[in-house]
């Protein structure tokens, strides 16, 4: 009974710890720092660090930096701001491959020395054809047969650079008739001359990443090597490393070597997670970078207002499977709605403003009004908004011509300005164009909260933002950046764009509370949502500028169990 609660990776674990196998849970996150983190590597840090957590054992973070071709110290740091940000704490052990390419090295000389590894003259499109396929076996590299030394002589001119890139790889010797296509003799390094962001020209052969992951994880002692799926089928090379030359690097010899478990990835419908996709979009200027809040990398997520918090509930939500499917982006909106709606005092924007004139009010007189934060907390207090005689609403509040049950502002009709006074359309001005320009109105000076004096009701209420007082803004509402009709993908593998992603709205104004609103501070704006002070506009002194998080209406409903 008490593993039905359990997800199974969970299950393994509490199996490998009552077998004696191991003492303390040690796991990792191990990014490639090629580009920037998305919601699916959110949950493989928040299950990786939690199931740390929940055993009471470490997490590492540990960057995957093998492949020197694209990775970039700016995308270090950018992970680890990330990750700090979802709340992960590796302490002291963050760590690199790099940091382990010496033992690397002395790795493969090992494997040459048991006859398990041989120098390849074989290019990459001839170790292709070699390798078979599916239904027929591979046949045998013509250089598997070098001797030991030959191998090593070899290897060694590899590592001094007196090879040019592609020329010779080395690779292990396992089994060419395999069913599986990863064990039929692997590449387990390549001679790459590039300079490495940490270890500069040092090295000209990196290893492949089916050789260093298992090793690197030996090395750190890390016991249950969670990943996903993809990574099944390479399982049995992972282990044939371990058991060939990891098992005697690791600091805990006396408990299991590491354990690969793998789980189903997080896909999220009508998103671009794809790191090549991203890259061309940053490039062509479609978004203007790895934190576009129209993308789903943690950095635009946090920038848009997502919470650490609504990203944990999503991943809860989610669960913990073998099976790959995929989740609905209303579910992710969901999250932080439910995270944001206690949490956030419910203030005034108008974002397509129309003044409006109240003719009986005081010219030249402002009062404060006291307004409650969230109804729904009542510790979030309350705060005092400035109301004068100019106020502005939003422009579909009114209509000349409405039609039946439209309760909101029209000539005759009376309506509550939201905690303030019922007031009563008498008029209005319209341009040369005719559009509406100004309203004019009387209020009763008996309705101050905006309740009614006599009992009479009034069923339309609308927001408002004093006009002398108004804090102008930039405002930008996002939808899908592909198109959801169309799907995210062409026949050709291009991206189906949505037009409509990005609104700005530059003439918008917010309530004088928030003109001291700083860089990711998030607010529920009446009827329009939340939103959240956009971080790099704030960095760029472009004054004002919110992003709309996330809608209020959801078309999103928790499953009933």
């Amino acid at each position: 009974m008490e593993n039905e609660s359990k997800n199974f990776i969970e299950q393994f674990i509490d199996q490998d710890i009552k077998e004696g196998h191991c003492r303390t849970v040690r796991t990792r996150f191990p990014p490639e720092p090629n580009g920037c983190l998305h919601i699916g590597h959110a949950k493989s840090i928040l299950l990786n660090y939690g199931l740390a957590q929940k055993y009471g054992g470490t997490f590492n973070l540990r960057f995957d930096d093998t492949n020197p071709t694209k990775e970039k110290t700016e995308f270090v740091e950018a992970i680890e701001e990330d990750i700090r940000w979802l709340g992960a704490d590796w302490e002291d052990r963050m760590f690199f491959a790099s940091d382990y390419f010496d033992k690397m090295y002395e790795a493969a000389v090992t494997l040459i020395k048991k006859g398990k590894a041989y120098v390849s003259d074989l290019s990459a499109e001839q170790i292709r054809e070699y390798r078979g396929t599916l239904t027929e076996a591979g046949k045998e590299d013509p250089y598997s047969s070098r001797s030991i030394e030959e191998n090593l002589s070899l290897f060694s001119d590899m590592r001094d650079g007196k090879f040019a890139d592609g020329e010779k790889v080395l690779r292990a010797k396992i089994d060419m008739a395999s069913s599986n296509m990863n064990m039929r003799d692997p590449v387990l390094y390549r001679v790459a001359h590039m300079e490495h962001h940490r270890t500069g020209a040092k090295w000209c052969i990196y290893p492949m990443y089916d050789f260093a992951h298992p090793l690197e994880d030996a090395i750190e002692g890390i016991t249950h090597s969670i990943c996903t799926l993809e990574f099944e089928d390479h399982r049995p090379l992972y282990d044939w490393v371990i058991r060939e030359v990891g098992a005697q690097m690791t600091p805990n010899p006396d408990e299991m070597p590491p354990r690969q478990i793998e789980f189903a990835k997080l896909y999220l419908t009508n998103v671009v997670t794809g790191k090549r996709y991203i890259k061309r979009l940053v490039e062509e200027g479609i978004v203007d970078g790895w934190d576009d809040p129209r993308l789903v990398s943690i950095a635009a997520l946090r920038r848009r207002g997502f919470t650490p918090e609504s990203l944990k509930l999503f991943v809860e939500l989610c669960g913990i499977s073998k099976a790959n499917s995929s989740v609905d982006y209303a579910m992710l909106e969901y999250c932080i709605r439910e995270d944001l709606k206690l949490k956030k005092s419910r203030m005034m924007a108008v974002l397509d403003p129309v003044k409006v004139i109240i003719d009986n009010y005081p010219e030249g007189e402002t009062e404060y009004l006291e307004v409650t934060n969230n109804l729904e907390n009542e510790r979030l207090g309350s705060r005092t908004v400035p109301f004068s005689r100019e106020v502005y609403i939003e422009r579909e509040d009114f209509m000349e011509e409405p039609p039946k049950k439209y309760f909101r502002m029209f000539p005759g009709n009376e309506v509550r300005l939201m905690n303030a006074y019922f007031v009563t359309c008498n008029s209005f001005v319209k341009d040369e164009n005719g559009v509406v320009t100004e309203i004019h109105c009387t209020y009763d000076p008996k309705s101050r909260g905006g309740n009614s004096p006599d009992g009479r009701k009034v069923k339309g209420t609308i927001h408002w933002v004093s006009v002398p007082h108004a804090i102008k803004a930039e405002i930008r509402l996002y939808e899908n950046i592909v198109d959801e009709e169309k799907g995210v993908y062409n026949e050709d593998g291009s991206l189906n764009l949505n037009p409509n992603s990005l609104t700005v709205l530059r003439d918008c104004v917010v309530e004088q509370n928030l003109a001291d609103a700083k860089a990711y501070d998030s607010f529920q704006f009446v009827r329009q949502g939340f939103f959240c002070v956009d971080a790099k506009a704030e960095k760029e002194s472009e004054g004002l500028v919110f992003n709309r998080i996330v809608s209020l209406k959801s078309s999103f409903k928790l499953p009933t169990t």
